[in-house]
């Protein structure tokens, strides 16, 4: 099967990207160097294409329901203008997919994972009922990220729209760089950003992604890879769907409870997940951090007292930090912060301590 490309296809290839495969995409996983564009986001203001991720819109008068059936957060409390972030779980609690829900008005956009878009879309439609049309909009819209404290100086050179005056997790369609776009207050980086919508062809992609970069000069914007988008999101403890969260975890196991929403009534895997909580999780997902110079990879396994108690799902050497940090479900008699774990690596079991999330704190 060929891969797919987003509409920054020839811009990454001039820039001299790393290009790889991910999620069925030929995508920039760096340009420069990953702690080098790390640092970039970090001080400055950075450009990611991820236009990769799914645009599912939920359409009619039953649309409502159907998120509050599909969903664990409380669509109901979520205004136009707003995005919500939220999960989709199986009858048994397990983790379909984590989602941005954005209500538009007239309609919701989900924005969900780009691995995910055709179980996701499979999974929304095998419960619609009454009016509800879904529109798979993943082709037809690019999506960049721009990052950091000068993001908001950057991109308000490109706008007569007041963009100060977005809040976290809100946004307004507007006019930007002579386009018509959504502005999102969002990002996956812990820093001050925004996420940019809009039609996707080559020619509105080129002109929107140089006005940038443009406007980005003086701030010494640069443009950025998945490899940078990990491990900015991972000191900031961002769950990674197919590593920190997936079918076999729960939203209590991977921290996720903050959006389940018990008391918004019935919905999908909400029996199992109560049951979890009230019988209690046996295991947790933690944030560690290594005592030695090496980093953790996903699937290390994780010991305490010669026996093995958990599994990394995400790893990293922290550029902020200058030390190995990363996340792994571990049994819950061993998930309090302070706790002494060791992580194998290779040969050798090096050293960690539990650690609370985010690892940096903004």
């Amino acid at each position: 099967m060929s891969l797919k490309r987003t509409a920054f296809f020839d811009i990454h290839k001039k820039l001299g990207a790393k290009i790889v495969e991910f999620a069925g995409y030929e995508m920039p996983v760096q340009y420069r160097s990953i702690i080098e564009e790390h640092k970039c986001v970090r001080k400055g203001v950075g450009i990611f294409d991820v236009s990769h991720m799914g645009e599912v819109e939920i359409w009619g008068k039953d649309a409502l329901a159907l998120l509050q059936l599909i969903t664990v957060n409380d669509v109901s409390r979520l205004s136009e203008g707003r995005v919500q972030y939220s999960a989709m779980c199986y009858e048994d609690g397990g983790i379909v997919d984590d989602l941005l829900i954005y209500n538009m008005g007239d309609h919701y956009m989900l924005v969900i994972n780009a691995i995910n878009i055709a179980k996701d879309v499979e999974w929304i439609q095998r419960h619609i009922t009454g009016d509800v049309d879904l529109k798979n909009k993943s082709d037809d819209i690019s999506l960049l990220a721009i990052q950091g404290a000068k993001s908001l100086a950057t991109l308000q050179k490109l706008t007569q729209a007041d963009l100060s005056s977005i809040g976290y997790y809100h946004y307004i369609v507007g006019t930007l760089a002579g386009v018509d776009m959504v502005i999102s207050r969002t990002g996956y980086t812990g820093e001050l950003g925004f996420e940019i919508y809009f039609p996707s062809d080559s020619s509105t992609g080129e002109r929107v992604w140089s006005a940038i970069m443009d406007a980005g000069m003086e701030f010494g914007i640069g443009p950025c890879g998945l490899g940078a988008r990990d491990t900015l999101r991972l000191e900031m403890g961002f769950r990674l769907y197919g590593h920190d969260i997936d079918q076999t975890t729960n939203p209590l196991e991977g921290g996720l409870g903050w959006i389940t929403k018990f008391d918004k009534g019935e919905f999908i895997g909400r029996s199992a997940i109560l049951k979890a909580k009230q019988d209690g999780v046996k295991r947790k997902l933690v944030g560690f951090s290594l005592n030695g110079k090496a980093f953790p990879r996903s699937g290390y396994a994780i010991h305490s007292n010669g026996s093995q108690i958990g599994v990394v799902t995400s790893g990293t050497f922290s550029p902020t930090l200058d030390k190995g940090i990363g996340m792994g479900y571990v049994t819950i008699e061993h998930a309090k912060v302070g706790n002494s774990i060791n992580v194998h690596i290779r040969d050798r079991e090096l050293s960690a301590t539990v650690v609370p999330l985010p690892f940096i704190k903004k």
